[in-house]
């Protein structure tokens, strides 16, 4: 934990390929197009899922979330777990970690971590390295629990991409965010002991169990259940709890002559300056700062349905424009915006397309406090001797993975081009 003994070869290194990874992504019409691709071609592999949830809830379920979103995980689930056991998933993570530990010189255990992130959860990615964790040090420690918070799992990408939020740029952060959790762990947490796991420690990540394909099937899907039931549970209690929350905040607030006091309206000032340093648009700001406190304090899938709205609005407010185009057809009540012509408020209002990109970037990873016990039960599960020192540690990794997914929110509205006619421009 000494500042000055910080080595500053994975904090560069991991900064550069952040770096390039969204010059390629976002600045080149061939590297936008194939993640673009990418992102297509995933979201129409998850769409596969309604064959299964619409022969089991009919094709109208009355709860979205729980009946047409939620399947997604069943379904990307067994998939992982199928790949997993014909060997591609170890060979795929032991590719990037390698690539990972030879540019920025990190340790197997936090390279193969960092990679599977990419693809698995935080918790699951914990079992490809659980031969290590009795052996890691401090500063390894901390890594792998920073690279967990700064990306997303494969089943809760299905989840966003359910909630229209765009696959490419999902995909794009969770690759950008992955060596930016590795660079800034070892600035927060450097490793001041001797690490006793070396490079030819990359061959030990453990097999699949399952006798065979069924079996593998069988096990992805089951294994679901628990992460379907945690983000079903979770999203109850946090909405919940932000409701009455918000419903005390609003009584005090009345007591004061301070109208619509909300836990999401004190977050649009006290984050304002997070989201104008991540290059948000000033007028902007408070409504990404709203959801950037929202990702944090409560958790992300409350943050994209937040965002999701926005989106709807943005596109209710462009079918509008189509036919009332005058400046005097349309105006802004505070946050909100009114449609005059058809006596129409969109709660919220909506943003431009910079800040969308930017707060999807900013939004999509597991760094908020409600994950913090479901690593630490997981890590605690896996090595129980080390969790005094895991303890004392992540919420440090928290903050640590924050700031790699807010860094990368800064990376990609810088090197972003905007949309003009519905096309990407590349200078």
């Amino acid at each position: 934990m000494n500042p000055a003994r910080v080595k500053w070869h994975p904090v560069y290194w991991g900064l550069i390929l952040q770096f390039y990874f969204a010059l390629v992504i976002l600045r080149t019409r061939w590297g936008y197009e194939a993640f673009r691709w990418m992102g297509d071609r995933v979201a129409e592999f998850l769409a596969h899922t309604r064959a299964g949830s619409e022969f089991v809830f009919g094709r109208q379920p009355a709860f979205s979330m729980a009946f047409s979103v939620m399947p997604m995980v069943t379904f990307f689930s067994a998939v992982i777990s199928v790949l997993y056991y014909l060997g591609v998933m170890q060979a795929i993570v032991g590719v990037i970690g390698r690539f990972l530990g030879f540019c920025l010189g990190t340790t197997p255990a936090e390279s193969l971590n960092a990679a599977g992130s990419i693809f698995i959860g935080m918790t699951e990615g914990l079992l490809m390295i659980r031969p290590f964790l009795d052996r890691m040090t401090i500063s390894e420690l901390h890594a792998i629990m920073t690279a967990g918070f700064a990306t997303i799992s494969g089943g809760v990408l299905g989840v966003y991409i359910g909630l229209e939020i765009p696959a490419n740029h999902l995909l794009s952060a969770s690759v950008m965010s992955a060596p930016a959790a590795l660079a800034m762990s070892k600035l927060m947490c450097p490793e001041t002991e001797e690490p006793i796991i070396s490079a030819d420690d990359y061959g030990t990540m453990e097999d699949s169990e399952d006798r065979n394909l069924i079996d593998a099937i069988t096990t992805g899907a089951t294994t679901s259940i628990k992460l379907i039931a945690s983000m079903i549970v979770n999203l109850i209690a946090f909405l919940a709890l932000l409701a009455f929350v918000n419903a005390t905040l609003t009584w005090f607030g009345e007591r004061v002559d301070i109208h619509n006091l909300t836990f999401e309206l004190i977050c649009s000032y006290v984050l304002y300056p997070v989201a104008l340093a991540m290059g948000t648009r000033p007028q902007d700001c408070r409504r990404v700062a709203r959801l950037v406190g929202v990702k944090t304090f409560t958790n992300e899938f409350i943050a994209y349905e937040r965002l999701k709205d926005l989106l709807e609005n943005k596109k209710r407010w462009l079918n509008y424009t189509q036919v009332y185009n005058s400046s005097s057809d349309w105006l802004w009540h505070d946050q909100d915006a009114f449609l005059v012509r058809t006596n129409e408020t969109l709660v919220g209002g909506f943003l431009s397309v910079r800040s969308e990109l930017i707060s999807t970037y900013a939004l999509c990873g597991f760094a908020n406090f409600g994950s913090v016990g479901i690593l630490l039960g997981a890590l605690s599960t896996l090595a129980p001797k080390r969790k005094p020192e895991m303890s004392r540690i992540i919420l440090r990794a928290m903050i640590a993975g924050n700031i790699a997914c807010f860094m990368t929110a800064c990376i990609a509205g810088l090197f972003f081009q905007e949309f003009q006619d519905g096309t990407y421009r590349v200078n």
